[in-house]
């Protein structure tokens, strides 16, 4: 497993450099690239509401991405406890590239209850626009968002925050076929 993890200050000019740095490990751990622009846009929609949020709450505090490959063997110094390892499919492990977006605003109202999908949440289209929304629309439409763009989603609101999981299949079948190449 590679990691990679960036630190970003809550500024909206920043999301386009997680976007940017997001974008370029996928494309290093081997994303298909008719997925790059579903990891971009969907590392935005995070980034952007992690950075509303803590503009609102917590300003000075900053946001933190780990960008994980799968595809990498697993060592004793890239072994995150905090990302365990996913269920072997047809006896080889799952190769995904995983962002994951820790904000720490506090989580007023979580997205969905525990066990819920987001898809079941309620989303408020009313008339008054709260802090980070858009005309009107919850800043968790862009939760609903991420959800459509990405292959898994894992959204966990915590008191101290919210940890937006997000992953894709590696676009490669064989990892090792790539040592043949350059070797």
């Amino acid at each position: 497993m590679a990691l990679v993890q960036l630190t970003i200050s809550a500024l909206p000019a920043h999301v386009r450099t997680a976007r940017l740095m997001a974008t370029a490990v996928a494309r290093r751990a081997g994303i298909a690239e008719t997925a790059l622009d579903e990891v971009r846009l969907a590392v935005g929609e995070a980034c952007s509401r992690a950075v509303e949020a803590h503009r609102v709450h917590c300003p000075s505090r900053p946001i933190q991405l780990d960008l994980i490959d799968s595809a990498v063997p697993r060592g004793s110094a890239a072994n995150n406890a905090e990302t365990p390892e996913r269920a072997p499919h047809n006896g080889h492990p799952a190769q995904r590239f995983e962002v994951v977006v820790f904000d720490r605003a506090p989580a007023k109202e979580p997205a969905a209850k525990s066990g819920d999908h987001i898809a079941d949440a309620e989303f408020d289209f009313g008339e008054n626009t709260p802090p980070g929304g858009v005309s009107g629309l919850s800043p968790d439409v862009g939760l609903a968002v991420i959800v459509g763009l990405a292959d898994e989603v894992s959204i966990e609101p915590h008191e101290d925050g919210t940890v937006v999981r997000m992953s894709w299949p590696l676009g490669k079948a064989d990892p090792e076929s790539d040592a043949e190449l350059v070797g």
